[in-house]
C-alpha cells in the first residue's frame, strides 16, 4: 500500500508564465512530500508504507504545421502529433522554460497541458543540496529504503534522445526536450561533486581549460572586476558582472553595486574539476572549468553541463604544434578535428562530421585581433587555422609513431591535444555551439619538448593574453545575440522543440 502523494489535476494553460508557475507548484509540492516522508522514515522503528511522487510534465499537441520562421533553429515541433517532456527544478530553469514555451506558443498557437507524469522522482533528487541520504541510516533502514522509496535508476537516464537512437512506437508521445527530468537531476548532482559549486552559479558561456595557470588568471580577473573603482568607464564595464563565485560557493560581490562581504567556505581540497563563475543577473556571464588532462574528463564535464543548456562552450588550452613554421606561443584556431579520443565513439560515430561554426570562429578570430592589436598578415603570423588532432594517449611519442604522424600529415593537422575534439564533438551532440582556441606549448616533432624552463617562460608571456582572448570572445558571442549563435547546423531534421 502506498501513501498518497499530493493531487494535481492536469490543466490546459495558454500562457507560458502561468504554465511554468504550475510546473513549479507540482514540483515543489511533490518534492516537499518526499522530503517529509523520508524524515519520518529515517526516525521511525517500523518499516513505512511505499512512498512515491512523480515529476510534472508539459505537453503540446498540434494537428498541422504553422508557417515557421526558418531562420530559427528551435522553438517548433517537426510535425503533427503530441510532444511531451518531464520537468525538474523549475526554480533553476524558470527563464529557460518560459522562453521555450513562448516560442512554441508563437509558432503553433496552441495551449500547453501541464500535469503529473508517470515518472517517479528518486528520493535523492528531492534534495537539491547533494545530501547523502544513506549517511545516517542504520542497516535496517538501509535495507528498507529501496522498498519504500524510488531511487535513481540508470535505465531512465540514457541519452537516446540526444544521440538520435530513440525509436518511438507508433502513436507514442514524442519528446519535447533533449533530456528527461531524471537525467537532468543526475547531472545537477554530479556537477556539485565534480566542481564544488552549485548548478545555480553556472553561466551560459563556458570556457574549458587544461591548465591551472588559466584558472589563476581567471580568479585574478574575477576578483579585480569585483573591486570598487572611481573611474566611470571602468565601473560601467565591471558593473555588468554582479558576483564572482569560486569552489565552495565562495561568493565575492561586486563592490561597485553591492557592498556585502564575501560569503561561503572554501573546500578543504579542490575538487576534480573546479569551476569559477563570473556572474551576470541573467546567467549570461562566464563560467570557467579546469577539466584537467584527457578526453575522459572532457566528456564527463560536458555530459553534465549540457543539461544546463549553455549558449556556447570553448576550449582554451595548450597543444603541441605540428608545423615547423609554428612558434611556442602561437595560437591555433580549430576548424576541424581528428577524433582519436575514442570516448564518444559509441555516442557519436566517427563518420559524423563536426563542422566549424562560423559565429564562434569569427568571434574567436576577432577576439585575437582585438587583444593582440594585430590584423591581416601580422595576425596570421601568430594565429593559424586548421585541423586539431585529439588523442587519448599522452605519451604517443614513445611508441613507433610513424603511423600516427602519417595520419596527422594526411589530415593537414596543425595541432595535437587531448580534449578539444571531445568538447567539440559533445557540443555537436548536445546542440551546444562550440569552438577551440589553443596555444602552442611544445613542438615534439621538431625537437622542442615541454621542459620546465621553457614552460615557465611560455606561461609568463602568453597565458594572460590567451585568457583575455577567451573572455573577449564570450562577450562578443553574447553581444551578437542568440538567434545568430544557435546554428541550424546543430539541429537534425527530426528535432526536439526545446533549445
Amino acid at each position: 500500500m502506498s501513501e498518497q502523494e499530493p493531487v494535481h489535476a492536469t490543466r490546459s494553460i495558454a500562457d507560458p508564465v502561468e504554465a511554468v508557475a504550475y510546473l513549479k507548484t507540482i514540483y515543489d509540492g511533490n518534492t516537499a512530500y518526499l522530503r517529509a516522508a523520508f524524515e519520518r522514515f529515517s526516525t521511525q522503528k517500523d518499516q513505512a508504507r511505499r512512498v512515491s511522487a512523480h515529476y510534472p510534465f508539459i505537453r503540446i499537441t498540434t494537428e498541422d504545421i504553422t508557417q515557421l520562421d526558418k531562420r530559427l533553429s528551435y522553438g517548433f515541433v517537426s510535425g503533427p502529433g503530441s510532444y511531451q517532456t518531464t520537468v525538474t527544478r523549475p526554480d533553476l530553469f524558470e527563464s529557460y522554460y518560459i522562453e521555450q514555451l513562448r516560442r512554441l506558443a508563437h509558432n503553433h498557437g496552441v495551449a500547453f497541458e501541464v500535469g503529473v507524469s508517470d515518472e517517479p522522482i528518486p528520493v535523492h533528487f528531492a534534495y537539491q543540496d547533494g545530501v547523502y541520504l544513506e549517511g545516517d541510516l542504520d542497516q535496517t533502514h538501509l535495507r528498507a529504503m529501496r522498498t519504500v522509496f524510488d531511487v535513481p535508476d540508470l535505465a531512465t537516464m540514457d541519452d537516446s534522445i540526444v544521440n538520435g537512437t530513440r525509436d518511438p512506437l507508433p502513436d507514442e508521445i514524442l519528446p519535447l526536450a533533449l533530456f528527461t527530468a531524471p537525467r537532468v537531476d543526475y547531472s545537477l548532482h554530479r556537477l556539485r561533486h565534480y566542481t564544488a559549486t552549485s548548478p545555480e552559479h553556472f553561466q551560459n558561456y563556458v570556457l574549458f581549460t587544461n591548465y591551472q595557470f588559466y584558472i589563476d588568471e581567471f580568479v585574478e580577473l574575477g576578483r579585480e572586476l569585483m573591486s570598487a573603482t572611481d573611474d566611470a568607464a571602468t565601473r560601467e564595464y565591471r558593473s555588468q558582472y554582479t558576483a564572482f563565485v569560486e569552489p565552495g560557493n565562495v561568493t565575492h560581490w561586486n563592490q561597485n553595486i553591492d557592498a556585502r562581504d564575501s560569503q561561503g567556505t572554501p573546500p578543504p581540497r579542490l575538487p576534480q574539476m573546479p569551476a569559477y563563475h563570473l556572474v551576470r543577473p541573467d546567467n549570461t556571464g562566464i563560467t570557467m572549468v579546469n577539466i584537467g588532462v584527457g578526453p575522459s574528463n572532457a566528456k564527463t564535464i560536458t555530459d553534465h553541463i549540457a543539461v544546463l543548456r549553455p549558449h556556447a562552450w570553448v576550449m582554451l588550452g595548450h597543444c603541441a604544434g605540428l608545423r615547423n613554421s609554428q612558434r611556442l606561443g602561437d595560437y591555433c584556431l580549430a576548424h576541424g578535428y581528428v577524433r582519436e579520443d575514442h570516448v564518444l565513439d559509441d555516442d557519436l560515430p566517427l563518420w559524423v562530421p563536426v563542422p566549424p561554426l562560423a559565429e564562434v570562429q569569427v568571434a574567436l578570430e576577432r577576439a585575437v585581433a582585438d587583444v593582440t592589436q594585430l590584423d591581416d598578415f601580422e595576425l596570421k603570423r601568430v594565429m593559424r587555422t586548421g585541423t586539431v588532432v585529439t588523442v587519448d594517449n599522452r605519451n604517443w611519442e614513445l611508441r613507433d609513431h610513424r603511423e600516427p604522424v602519417q595520419r596527422m600529415s594526411q589530415s593537414r593537422a596543425i595541432a595535437l591535444d587531448m580534449e578539444s575534439a571531445t568538447i567539440a564533438a559533445n557540443g555537436f551532440r548536445f546542440r551546444v555551439p562550440y569552438g577551440t582556441l589553443l596555444c602552442v606549448s611544445d613542438k615534439p616533432l621538431h625537437g622542442e619538448l615541454k621542459l620546465p624552463g621553457m614552460a615557465d617562460q611560455f606561461y609568463r608571456e602568453r597565458v594572460d593574453q590567451h585568457l583575455k582572448i577567451g573572455v573577449k570572445a564570450m562577450e562578443l558571442l553574447r553581444d551578437n545575440g542568440l538567434d545568430r549563435l544557435h546554428s541550424r547546423k546543430l539541429r537534425s531534421f527530426n528535432e526536439v522543440a526545446f533549445q
